[in-house]
């Protein structure tokens, strides 16, 4: 079966290539064409629709059924390549004590790690669904999901596997922060990074694509640089994938760890140095950014003008958990990094979609192209650029088809 859609009034393809693209400094980058259309097919219980054809309305090849959107934008799905969704427990007070005045040093994870471990299987599993249909409301249509807040063999297993029901971008990150049982002495944190590397790994990495760490000397409760290191390498024997959580809350090794180790992805990115910059720039790790947590905790934004302009590769996420950034909305991070970090609308957009997809290493998702996924975000206005332009307004949404 297939099915054409048509009636678009501005079709975001991310293909430059593509038939009838505008061209024009507003649109760089991202292949818009205007009274657009675009055919699907295929798509069943064991499979997503592909895109079959995409291109003018006046020029669609005919299909088994159509429907018309009557003039409203399409952009691809949003991919949100960080998020932290299994878990429970509120930090809403932790939320009020920042916006007080108190900093944040990582520490408060403690508080959902408790309320996890206690939260039986039927309850993260609710919790953790809801999450995601919220992130389709808001055009999201890939999410990376990582464990990190059980921190015992069983409760990282038990959340990996729930992660493994929604997505296939699972990330274990048993190297979340050392558990509070484990804080008594450097005997105690020293026998907690050998379980991460060890039994809870083994346990762990059936269940998961990508291994993640909390590289941040600059706070008591994460990894330094060579903790880090040592379990991105044994993930890495252990078949993971690498990303690394790095350059938070101040300069540090993260960054050069990624690039080092080939990551996929190093996520924070708020304190680099020069050489930072220049090794991410002469690398394929992409920078992704998380401005949803700079908003939650007043710490300065990155700059990411300065990273597209070395050329680097730099993606935008929600980091969506419930300390540091309890926001679920993609279209929040593309005002954000608008507002905030020195993007233009077009390349926040991007980072949002294409580039996201290249911090997944994935390549069927984040364009609307012939082959690709048809994961497709409608938007309820004549423009992309309304997703920016009317901040907090829900105008963007996983188009269902």
């Amino acid at each position: 079966m297939s099915m054409l859609i048509t009636g678009i009034g501005e079709l975001v393809t991310n293909d430059g290539t593509v038939d009838g693209a505008v061209d024009d400094p507003l649109h760089a980058g991202l292949g818009v064409i205007r009274d657009a259309a675009v055919v699907l097919s295929g798509g069943g219980e064991d499979s997503a629709p592909t895109v079959e054809w995409v291109g003018p309305a006046d020029q669609a090849p005919a299909a088994d059924w159509s429907i018309s959107l009557e003039g409203r934008a399409v952009v691809p799905g949003f991919v949100d390549s960080h998020s932290h969704l299994v878990f429970d427990g509120d930090r809403s007070a932790e939320f009020a004590a920042r916006m007080s005045g108190t900093p944040y040093d990582g520490g408060g994870i403690t508080v959902t790690v408790e309320a996890t471990r206690a939260a039986d299987r039927p309850r993260l599993r609710e919790l953790l669904q809801q999450r995601v249909s919220e992130m389709r409301s808001q055009g999201t249509t890939t999410v990376e999901v990582k464990s990190g807040y059980g921190l015992t063999v069983e409760d990282e297993v038990k959340a990996l596997r729930l992660a493994r029901e929604v997505t296939p971008e699972v990330t274990f990150l048993g190297a979340h922060v050392v558990p509070p049982e484990a804080r008594g002495s450097a005997a105690d944190r020293a026998a907690y990074l050998d379980l991460v590397v060890g039994e809870m790994l083994t346990a762990c990495a059936p269940h998961a694509r990508w291994i993640d760490v909390f590289c941040e000397p600059a706070s008591p409760h994460a990894f330094d640089g060579e903790e880090s290191r040592r379990v991105l390498e044994a993930g890495r024997d252990a078949g993971l994938e690498l990303r690394v959580h790095g350059n938070q809350l101040g300069h540090g090794p993260g960054v050069q760890l990624a690039v080092e180790l080939g990551a996929a992805s190093v996520d924070h990115c708020t304190y680099l140095t020069d050489e930072d910059v220049e090794a991410l720039a002469g690398s394929g790790t992409v920078a992704t950014l998380l401005p949803g947590v700079e908003f939650s905790t007043r710490q300065p934004y990155p700059d990411a003008r300065r990273l597209l302009d070395a050329g680097v590769q730099v993606a935008i996420a929600t980091d969506c958990n419930p300390g540091t950034c309890y926001s679920s909305s993609m279209p929040l991070m593309i005002a954000l990094a608008v507002r905030e970090m020195g993007m233009t609308p077009a390349e926040a957009l991007r980072a949002a979609t294409v580039t996201a997809a290249k911090a997944l290493r994935r390549t069927d998702i984040g364009r609307i192209a012939v082959g690709q996924r048809a994961d497709l975000a409608l938007v309820d206005a004549p423009s992309w650029l309304h997703i920016p332009y009317r901040v907090g307004v829900p105008v963007v949404r996983a188009l269902e088809v």
